[in-house]
C-alpha cells in the first residue's frame, strides 16, 4: 500500500467544480490583485477568528514581516520566540534588523515554554512570538501575562492554527494581532502562497493596510515606506470556494488523530498530547521515537510518506551562528528535533490506510524486540 503524506489530489476532487467556476468568474472579471474576493475572504476570516478586522497580503512570512513591521520593530530590538518553528518565524524578525531571542519549547506540545519568557525579556525587548505549532495554541494566558507586565505586544504565529481554540478563543485574536499563511499544505490552503494577519487594534489595522500597499493611501501618496504584499484575486477566490469546508476538514483531522492514538496507544511512539480546553486541528500529527531515523526509513520502505518538522532548531541554524547558542542550550528543542516524526493525517485518508501506518511501527518495533 502507498500512503502519501499528503494528498491534495482527493481534496480537489470533491470541491474541483466550484473551484473551477470561481476561477472562471475572475478571469471574467480580469480583476486580478485584491478587490472584492480579497474584502470578502477578510472578512470571513476576522469573524471567524472573533477579530475586528484582517488584512490579507501574499504570504504568512509577509504576515509575520508586517505584523513586526506594522508594531515598530527594527534594529537593535529583540523579539522573544521559540526555535522549534519554521524558519520564516525568526527570519521576518531578521529581515527587520532585530534580534530573535530563542526559549525553549514544552516538551509535550513543542509549544513555547512560558515560564521561560519573563527570564528573557529586556529592556531591548519589543514583542513575543509564540507559535501554535502543529495546530495547538501556545499558552496564551500566561504569554500574555508576561507581555502586559512588559508591555509589549504579543503576535501570534498561527500559520499552522486556523480554526484551532483556547479556551473560549480562537487562534488570531488571543493577542495582538495573528498572523496565518495559506501555503497549499495548510488546513486551509490556496494554489499558492498568501496570508492573512488579524488584529482588533484600529491603528494596526490602518498601519498593515497602509505598510502592504508600498505604504500608500491613496494611490500614488505614500504616507510610509511599504512594501509589495498584496493577495490574488485568484487565490482569494480559491480560498473562498475552500472556506466553508475548513471545520468539516478539521474534524476530518482531528477523528484521524482520535484513531491514529488508539492505533498507536499499545507502541513506543509518543503520541501528540493535547491540552484540555483547547482545540488542536492537527496541520500535523507528530509522534516522536529516539529510533526516529530507522523508522522512518523502514516507513518509506513500506510506500508510507512522513516528514521531519524541524530537523535543527532554529538556534542551531548556520545563519545564527553568530548568535552564540552552544549545542544543549536549549535541550528540549533539540531532544525534539532528534525525535519527531509527522505522519500522513489529511482528512481524506482512510481507516484502512491509518491503520497499515500503525501496524507498519508497530512491526519496526518488533523487529527490534
Amino acid at each position: 500500500m502507498q500512503v502519501p503524506l499528503l494528498d491534495l489530489k482527493r481534496q480537489y476532487a470533491s470541491i474541483e467544480l466550484d473551484v473551477k467556476e470561481a476561477i472562471d468568474a475572475v478571469l471574467a472579471t480580469q480583476y486580478f490583485i485584491m478587490g472584492p474576493n480579497v474584502k470578502e475572504l477578510e472578512e470571513k476570516i476576522a469573524a471567524h477568528c472573533n477579530a475586528g478586522y484582517a488584512v490579507a497580503c501574499a504570504s504568512g512570512s509577509d504576515a509575520l514581516l508586517l505584523a513586526l513591521w506594522a508594531l515598530g520593530v527594527g534594529p537593535g530590538d529583540e523579539v522573544i520566540t521559540t526555535p522549534f518553528t519554521f524558519f520564516a518565524t525568526a527570519g521576518s524578525i531578521s529581515r527587520l534588523g532585530a534580534t530573535p531571542v530563542f526559549v525553549d519549547i514544552k516538551p509535550d506540545t513543542y509549544n513555547i515554554d512560558p515560564e521561560l519568557i519573563k527570564p528573557a525579556v529586556t529592556e531591548r525587548t519589543k514583542a513575543i512570538i509564540p507559535v501554535h505549532l502543529f495546530g495547538q495554541c501556545a499558552d496564551a494566558d500566561e504569554i500574555n501575562a508576561v507581555a502586559e507586565e512588559a508591555s509589549i505586544p504579543v503576535i501570534e504565529d498561527a500559520a499552522q492554527a486556523i480554526g484551532s481554540h483556547y479556551k473560549d478563543r480562537r487562534a488570531g485574536s488571543l493577542g495582538t494581532c495573528g498572523c496565518f499563511s495559506f501555503f497549499p499544505t495548510k488546513n486551509l490552503g490556496a494554489y499558492g502562497d498568501g496570508g492573512m494577519v488579524t488584529t482588533n487594534d484600529d491603528g494596526l489595522y490602518d498601519r498593515l493596510s497602509i505598510l502592504r500597499l508600498h505604504g500608500s493611501r491613496p494611490k500614488y501618496y505614500h504616507k510610509l515606506v511599504g512594501m509589495n504584499s498584496r493577495l490574488d484575486a485568484l487565490q482569494a477566490a480559491v480560498l473562498l470556494v475552500k472556506f466553508p469546508h475548513l471545520e468539516r476538514w478539521n474534524e476530518g483531522r482531528r477523528q484521524n488523530a482520535a484513531l491514529y492514538n488508539r492505533l498507536l496507544a499499545d507502541s513506543p511512539a509518543v503520541t501528540p498530547v493535547e491540552v484540555p480546553l483547547r482545540r488542536h486541528i492537527y496541520n500535523q500529527y507528530t509522534i516522536r521515537v529516539p529510533e526516529r531515523d530507522s523508522l522512518r526509513e523502514y516507513l518509506k520502505e513500506k510506500g508510507i510518506g512522513t516528514e521531519i518538522y524541524y530537523p535543527v532548531p532554529l538556534h542551531r541554524q548556520e545563519c545564527y551562528a553568530d548568535l552564540g547558542y552552544a549545542e544543549g542550550s536549549l535541550p528540549v528543542a533539540e531532544k525534539a528535533a532528534r525525535e519527531v516524526l509527522a505522519l500522513p493525517i489529511f482528512p481524506e485518508l482512510t481507516d484502512q490506510e491509518q491503520e497499515y501506518v500503525a501496524e507498519c511501527i508497530k512491526t519496526f518495533f518488533s523487529r527490534k524486540g
